[in-house]
């Protein structure tokens, strides 16, 4: 059986507008600057996925990178273990991380919807399961609970069994009243995760999620820096509330050092920084021998089909930032999200792409 080759390699930097500006404790987001990559195949199938740049200023330099990673790729077979081995080996002294890693992750993304698509079905398949529902949490940024009280009530009549909202302003008794009128408003059978993005210090996460347990949080994540492994510890032994974190792991050693030093109760790896979905499934058999439940980060399509195949799965966050490039985005049905395909189910609206490509 002859195997797919990578006939090209394509990239196109946007900026999407999303339904709504996430403002964090470290900075806003009001549109998302994305690569769209495409990598042609063989056999006339185009494998796609999509990276977050977080700012505008990483786009040129990422395109840049597809220039200097296509040489090496075209002619290779598709078989994403092998492609990561390559780039591992390649860049073994560089290591991967930063928009290398990001990119070699979002790559492993666009073999894996190549395979799907080639196959006539879900990722989720091919990697031994199946396209399920899997409940999702509504992510937000910083709220104000009267201005966004419309919206917050929108996502319950959803379906919305979770809500997540950013916390960290400079008055903790701002955190706290804000957390108290969130809570009042969805009532007390609907899980509350509170997101301070990486804002304090080990002493001060400690004085200040003692506080907010009175409102009953499902979790807090990312309470200190995200390579304080030891910080991480440190507050998880002082407090009753599960410490959320792994968003900022760099494929899955870092995901064995957090859980080694004892920096977690529950863990929510990235899929562009983690090693796209041949990383992820790594970390899952970790995340599975230590009883670890496995929660997504961004990248609703993708992590759909993950998800379903991790075995202490537990939510998938749904933070929209790739639906206006989009011809089929993903939808919430009572609260869940179901993967698609075939592949990653992606395929962008070219209309859209042109409408707000840069560059």
């Amino acid at each position: 059986m002859d195997l797919p080759k990578i006939r090209d390699i394509c990239a196109r930097a946007v900026i999407a507008p999303i339904p709504r500006p996430v403002r964090t404790a470290s900075g806003s987001i009001e549109a998302a600057p994305l690569l769209l990559v495409d990598v042609l195949t063989s056999d006339e199938v185009t494998g796609s996925a999509y990276l977050f740049g977080y700012t505008p200023a990483t786009l040129k330099p990422l395109l840049a990178l597809v220039d200097e990673l296509r040489p090496e790729l075209v002619g290779q077979a598709v078989v994403p273990v092998e492609r990561m081995a390559q780039m591992q080996a390649r860049f073994r002294l560089l290591g991967l991380q930063g928009l290398l890693g990001m990119l070699v992750s979002t790559l492993d993304m666009a073999y894996w919807d190549a395979l799907g698509k080639a196959a006539g079905q879900p990722v989720a398949t091919l990697l031994g399961g199946r396209a399920r529902p899997v409940r999702a949490y509504d992510s937000y940024g910083m709220v104000d609970p009267a201005h966004d009280a419309a919206a917050l009530r929108a996502s319950l009549d959803k379906g919305f069994k979770a809500i997540k909202i950013k916390l960290g302003h400079d008055d903790p008794r701002r955190d706290l009243s804000i957390a108290r009128e969130v809570r009042e408003l969805i009532g007390p059978d609907i899980a509350l995760m509170v997101d301070f993005n990486q804002s304090l210090s080990p002493v001060d996460a400690v004085r200040r999620i003692r506080a907010l347990e009175t409102v009953d949080l499902h979790w807090v994540e990312e309470p200190v820096i995200a390579e304080d492994l030891l910080g991480h510890a440190q507050v998880r032994k002082a407090v009753e509330a599960n410490i959320q974190t792994g968003e900022n792991w760099w494929f899955p050693r870092d995901a064995e050092r957090a859980l080694s030093a004892g920096a977690c109760d529950l863990m929510m790896p990235d899929l562009m920084k983690i090693g796209g979905i041949s990383g992820w499934m790594t970390v899952a058999g970790i995340a599975a021998a230590a009883s670890m439940p496995v929660s997504s980060h961004l990248f609703v399509e993708a992590s759909a089909h993950v998800l379903p195949v991790t075995p202490t799965c537990d939510w998938l966050e749904f933070m929209d930032f790739g639906s206006a490039v989009l011809a089929e985005p993903c939808a919430v049905e009572q609260g869940c999200v179901t993967a698609r395909g075939p592949g990653l189910g992606i395929v962008w609206d070219e209309r859209a792409v042109e409408q707000y490509r840069i560059g």
